[in-house]
């Protein structure tokens, strides 16, 4: 059904951390994922507390070289050649990994934000990631501590005498105000801005089915457009490594590997 459903063209696609793993970001909660046990940073933590500002940081400064040097793997190349073959609708990634993108994708929308852009909470500038970095390497030149893991989200494990020692890691703020600097990704407990949800919804709605790549949907950022797609009597397609919150509403599913998957759906395609 898969084939099919692609050959027909239109379809949108709906992708998670399970995408990513291929190119070494572990997921939340798939087979890379299991072993974590750090707790990711909420938005209510981050606001109202400066030392919970300055672990995040520190570690999120280690995490992001990962990040960064992430590169593109067979499934997102496979995405991106769907789209420049006309097939795809539209991307709604739950990623903030950037890797769509850096495939050569062409309409995707971040749902939950880009870990390459940082944001100020105080006046609403965005600035690029890569200026932050550079920033924070500069206040803190002694700051080298290793992390054998990273999270999806970019944030590093590190012990806390790496971040709360003698020298405390040193935070900056906006340059233009002075205020709180934030990546620009939607933490937990925080909302995806209304208009980006409406955009996704209205995404759905002009497509002739969802695809579903390596989501749990264990949260309901993303099934809420599985379920919209089921009450629009659209066909979805679940491709992800274990079993999901949305195989309800599912038409069919594939337990598989995304980048193999994706990258025989190109090829047969042929």
């Amino acid at each position: 059904m898969l084939l099919e459903l692609v050959a027909a063209g239109n379809v949108a696609i709906l992708s998670g951390a399970g995408l990513s793993t291929e190119s070494g970001i572990p997921d939340y909660r798939g087979p890379t994922g299991l072993a974590r046990r750090a707790t990711p940073m909420t938005y209510q933590t981050f606001t109202a507390s400066a030392a919970a500002r300055r672990r995040y940081w520190a570690r999120s400064h280690v995490g992001w070289r990962h990040i960064a040097q992430a590169a593109p793997n067979r499934g997102h190349h496979a995405v991106a050649e769907l789209g420049r073959r006309g097939l795809l609708a539209g991307v709604i990634t739950q990623n903030v990994d950037g890797l769509h993108q850096a495939a050569g994708a062409s309409g995707v929308t971040e749902l939950h934000g880009s870990l390459h852009r940082v944001v100020c909470l105080a006046c609403g500038q965005r600035t690029a990631r890569t200026d932050l970095h550079r920033r924070l390497a500069v206040a803190n030149p002694g700051f080298q501590p290793r992390s054998a893991e990273v999270n999806p989200d970019g944030d590093a494990v590190l012990a806390d005498d790496a971040v709360e020692g003698p020298e405390s890691f040193q935070v900056v703020d906006c340059l233009a105000c002075g205020g709180v600097l934030k990546p620009d990704v939607v933490f937990f407990g925080e909302n995806v801005p209304r208009p980006r949800v409406e955009a996704c919804y209205a995404l759905v709605e002009r497509a002739s089915s969802l695809l579903v790549l390596g989501s749990s949907l264990t949260v309901m950022s993303g099934l809420r457009y599985v379920r919209h797609a089921a009450k629009l009597a659209l066909p979805v397609v679940i491709v992800n490594q274990g079993p999901t919150r949305g195989d309800a509403y599912a038409a069919a599913t594939l337990d598989a590997p995304l980048g193999p998957a994706l990258g025989a759906l190109v090829s047969e395609l042929r």
